[in-house]
C-alpha cells in the first residue's frame, strides 16, 4: 500500500471479499495498519458503492481492476462524483495496459499486486512500474515445473514460496503460477528481489 502512494489519513474503499477467500481482510488489516481508514464494501452492490464512494469520499481504491472500471462507468451513467478516488491497488485480476491508461486517463494511477488465498501479497508494483518486487517476508524461488529444480536467472519457471510465519509456515509452496526474476534493483530504490510478474499457469487449473 505504501509503494503504491497510500498514506496515513487516507480513506481506502475497500471492494475485495471479505468471505471465502482472505483479500478484503489482507488489505483491511494493512491499510489499517498504515494509519488508512478503510470501508469494507466487499464485493457487488454496484449502485450502494457509488453512492458510498459520492458521500464519503475515500481517496484510495482497493480491489480488483475490472470491478473499479464498472464502478467509475455507473457512477457516470448515474451522474455521481467520484472524482475523490486518486489512487487504487488492485488485484485478483488481469490489468491489461488497456485498462491502465483508461484509468490513468481519468486521473487515477492504479499498481497491481500478485497474491494468493494461502500467502498474501507475494509481490508489488511500485511507481517503477519495472516487475513486481518481491514481499520481504517471502523467499521466492523460480523452479522448472514438477522437479524443483532451480531455473537460471531470467528463465520462465513455476514460482514456489517459503515464509516461516509462525499463524500459518509454508516451506517452498508451489503457486502453481509461472514467472521469472527480473535482474537488478528497482529504480524506485527498494532492493528486494523482483519479478516479470504473473506470466500463466505451470498446470492446466484455470
Amino acid at each position: 500500500l505504501h509503494a503504491a502512494g497510500f498514506r496515513p489519513g487516507d480513506v481506502i474503499i475497500n471492494s475485495l471479499s471479505y468471505h471465502m477467500t482472505p483479500g478484503g481482510f489482507v488489505f483491511d488489516t494493512a491499510a489499517q495498519t498504515l494509519g488508512c481508514a478503510v470501508f469494507p464494501a466487499g464485493i457487488g452492490n454496484t449502485d450502494l458503492q457509488v453512492d458510498a464512494i459520492a458521500a464519503l469520499q475515500p481517496n484510495g481504491y482497493v480491489g480488483t481492476p475490472d470491478f473499479l472500471k464498472v464502478i467509475l462507468d455507473r457512477a457516470d451513467e448515474a451522474g455521481k462524483d467520484v472524482s475523490s478516488i486518486k489512487r487504487g491497488l488492485v488485484g485478483g485480476a488481469a490489468l491489461p495496459n488497456s485498462l491502465r491508461a483508461w484509468f490513468n486517463d481519468r486521473g487515477i494511477p492504479v499498481l497491481q499486486t500478485y497474491a494468493t488465498a494461502d500467502l498474501g501479497v507475494i509481490a508489488y508494483e511500485s511507481e517503477a512500474m519495472e516487475g513486481m518486487i518481491i514481499n520481504e517476508d517471502f523467499i521466492v524461488e523460480i523452479v522448472k515445473p514438477g522437479t524443483g529444480e532451480p531455473v537460471a536467472e531470467g528463465d520462465v519457471g513455476e514460482l514456489v514460496v517459503t515464509t516461516f510465519n509462525k499463524t500459518y509456515p509454508l516451506i517452498r509452496f508451489a503457486t502453481g503460477d509461472l514467472s521469472a526474476v527480473l535482474p537488478g534493483a528497482s529504480p524506485c530504490g527498494r532492493t528486494n528481489m523482483r519479478i516479470k510478474g504473473w506470466m500463466g499457469r505451470a498446470d492446466q487449473t484455470t
